[in-house]
């Protein structure tokens, strides 16, 4: 197994950097750098420019606009994305249902649906969690029931990311509770602006409006919008869920945060001396390394078999598990080495003519980010329900 990267692939860094340095506008760039939050504009100029380059689909046949990447190119191009302070892509539409629908769906739903998630004339978002129904997605209630060639969805779903910019939804239905539970569920494609439809904001933690509820009362959804057979639902998710795992382990921006950890601990002084000269705070850094680099070489062997044509099977777990651990540990670590620099503020409390240095905006994202990784370790797959996978995999328990 050759974990190195080839010249060709390493010319295909030197590209790929060269597109950031020219095409990344300025004005994301330190949005991204500094921690503060996007715009749905944002996201869209950005998903525009990398399908202007034919960048914007990795997972995708190349026939359908996909880029013929493989696992390695990929895994280069989200590093060298996340080292520049470039946006992550909105993945509802390109990396979720996208796949299910090269995959599951008919002919008219690829010619309709596919150019519109890569010309960004649809904002995707994913109807999966329930209230009594999460980490077991067997169990949702939101229930489907046929009226000649529509269906008459009534449910609720919650923590749907960016619902507020969505103009379409994927939503796990159950369509038949006689069957099994995974039997009984369907995967619909709903148009949110459908009569029934209420988006409530779900405000986080670090205050912001990020998730949401969403309420199906009568809605007619089109028996036409029903992605592969009715009762397939479950095959749907569970083949969507491995392409929303590809990558989670976040090993680009896990890179990124350890050199903003390193800088901001150099400039932040302790007793008169630079943090990171600190022993205990020095070695706090040293350990987040050493495991992001055993993090690394777990991943490139991954990579290495994905390229040998092998499937990554609980490989993909463990990343997934140590990945999400690390990036909330060097998230806290960011946030102590800031001090009172990382206390949560609000912009009205300044002078109207006052602004901020780049490390002042920076610590005043801090406290926000913080709270906001502490999601890692659910969506995805909560990581307990990882460890089992784990568990049953390779140690056969």
């Amino acid at each position: 197994m050759n974990l190195q990267f080839t010249a060709e692939e390493n010319t295909f860094r030197d590209e790929v950097r060269s597109f950031l340095a020219a095409q990344l506008p300025s004005a994301i760039q330190q949005k991204v750098r500094l921690g503060q939050r996007l715009h749905a504009e944002h996201h869209i100029c950005w998903q525009n420019l990398l399908n202007a380059r034919g960048w914007l689909a990795p997972g995708w046949p190349v026939a359908l606009g996909g880029t013929g990447w493989n696992p390695v190119q990929k895994h280069i191009f989200e590093e060298e994305c996340a080292a520049a302070h470039a946006p992550t892509v909105v993945p509802f539409g390109v990396n979720m249902v996208a796949p299910v629908i090269i995959r599951f769906g008919n002919e008219a739903q690829k010619s309709h649906y596919l150019p519109r998630i890569l010309n960004n004339h649809d904002w995707w978002c994913q109807g999966y969690s329930e209230p009594g129904a999460g980490s077991d997605l067997a169990d949702i209630k939101t229930r489907a029931e046929r009226d000649g060639d529509a269906y008459i969805v009534n449910g609720q779903k919650t923590w749907t990311t960016l619902g507020q910019h969505a103009n379409m939804m994927f939503c796990l239905v159950r369509t038949d509770s006689q069957a099994k539970k995974q039997a009984g569920i369907s995967f619909l494609l709903i148009d949110m602006q459908t009569p029934g439809i209420t988006v409530r904001p779900i405000i986080t933690l670090d205050g912001a409006h990020e998730v949401n509820e969403v309420f199906l009362d009568n809605v007619r959804v089109p028996v036409a919008n029903r992605v592969g057979e009715e009762g397939q639902g479950w095959t749907c998710a569970k083949f969507l869920l491995t392409h929303e795992r590809t990558g989670i382990a976040g090993l680009g921006h896990a890179k990124q945060a350890l050199r903003q950890l390193k800088d901001v601990a150099r400039r932040q002084l302790h007793r008169g001396r630079p943090l990171i000269t600190t022993p205990s705070f020095r070695e706090k850094i040293a350990r987040a390394e050493l495991e992001l680099m055993a993090l690394e070489v777990t991943n490139l062997r991954v990579l290495a078999a994905a390229r040998d044509g092998n499937a990554p099977g609980a490989e993909s777990s463990l990343l997934k598990i140590r990945g999400s651990e690390l990036r909330q540990r060097l998230s806290d670590l960011t946030r102590r080495a800031l001090g009172p620099q990382a206390l949560p503020f609000h912009a009205d409390f300044l002078n109207g003519d006052e602004m901020l240095d780049d490390d002042q905006a920076f610590g005043a994202c801090a406290a926000a980010q913080y709270f906001n990784r502490r999601k890692l370790s659910i969506y995805g797959g909560a990581n307990e329900i990882q460890k089992n996978i784990v568990a049953k995999t390779i140690l056969g328990m």
